[in-house]
């Protein structure tokens, strides 16, 4: 598994750039772990003019190749997954904080799941649904129906019922 810990702007090797004079110095005063308990928040101060601001490092996943159902690859996008799950919950009550863990409960699962690097789209759109059906099923119904490419009402319907029975048994 591959893991890099990413900052924000100004990231230079292994140095932090102050954001007001650009200098290559700064000391971390203070870290915390973010609200989502998955990020860390780093309270910096450049050496050389005192200036304070903040970073947050989190996980990255890297070199992950998604395999396509036609059989074309490309690199995974964690904007194209948040965005896709943006659509999904549009409208819906999911906080921010929820979301972001939902992502990166995503991320793990396909990190977990991929070997070798790679990992098929279709794997990638049931790890996206298990989890969705978690937490909200209006935006499991809508991410279903375009990741299975529902045909009609009829097979709508099909998932609504296979849901609900699903719902039944808990």
């Amino acid at each position: 598994m591959c893991f890099l810990f990413a900052q924000e702007s100004f990231f230079i090797g292994f140095a932090m750039k102050c954001p007001a004079c650009y200098n290559l110095e700064t000391k971390v005063v203070d870290s915390r772990t973010g609200s989502d308990g998955i990020s860390i928040r780093r309270r910096r101060e450049c050496v050389k003019c005192g200036f304070r601001f903040s970073t947050n490092e989190e996980v990255e996943i890297l070199d992950l190749i998604i395999v396509k159902r036609d059989g074309r690859k490309e690199s995974y996008s964690k904007d194209k997954l948040a965005m896709g799950l943006k659509r999904a919950l549009e409208k819906r009550a999911v906080t921010q904080d929820n979301f972001k863990k939902l992502v990166n409960n995503i991320e793990r699962d396909i990190q977990v799941k991929a070997r070798g690097g790679e990992i098929t789209s279709e794997d990638v759109g049931d790890i996206v649904m298990r989890r969705l059906r978690k937490i909200d099923e209006v935006a499991y119904i809508r991410f279903a129906s375009v990741y299975q490419s529902f045909k009609d009402a009829k097979t709508f319907k099909q998932e609504l019922e296979r849901l609900l029975k699903e719902k039944k048994r808990k």
